[in-house]
């Protein structure tokens, strides 16, 4: 049996969706925060995540409803997984609501990425807030 695991973050952003939004799917944020990418919120757009030492990840938007959620696939013929990013209205600011899915434990590459990502998205999430800032 496959064991496939998730990872999840929660993060408040004392900004409007629309500001969220703006900073997960415009290409000069998104290089601020995590990676250099051609990333463009259209279902269907194929783009590519510059990751440095891990090579460029090819990824497919599969989801895009403004400002609400964006999800694509990440690292196609890799490791195959998918990140969403929902962001949900909260007060005068959004709740961030991050999931990495697909990650194949059973894949000594799926296992190392579980392992490093999970440690490290709770600060690559929490970076938004600065380039929104």
């Amino acid at each position: 049996m496959t064991d496939i695991r998730l990872i999840e973050c929660d993060e408040f952003l004392p900004y409007p969706a629309e500001t969220v939004w703006e900073a997960i799917t415009t290409p000069e944020f998104v290089a601020k925060w995590w990676a250099e990418g051609d990333i463009r919120p259209a279902v269907g757009h194929a783009f590519t995540l510059d990751m440095g030492p891990w090579g460029k990840q090819r990824c497919t938007v599969l989801e895009a409803d403004e400002p609400r959620l964006l999800r694509y696939t990440f690292s196609e013929g890799g490791l195959d997984s998918t990140l969403t990013f929902r962001l949900v209205p909260e007060g005068t600011g959004t709740r961030l609501l991050f999931a990495h899915d697909g990650l194949d434990l059973d894949d000594p590459r799926g296992r190392q990425a579980f392992e490093g990502m999970g440690r490290g998205w709770p600060g690559v999430i929490r970076r938004i807030a600065a380039v929104v800032a």
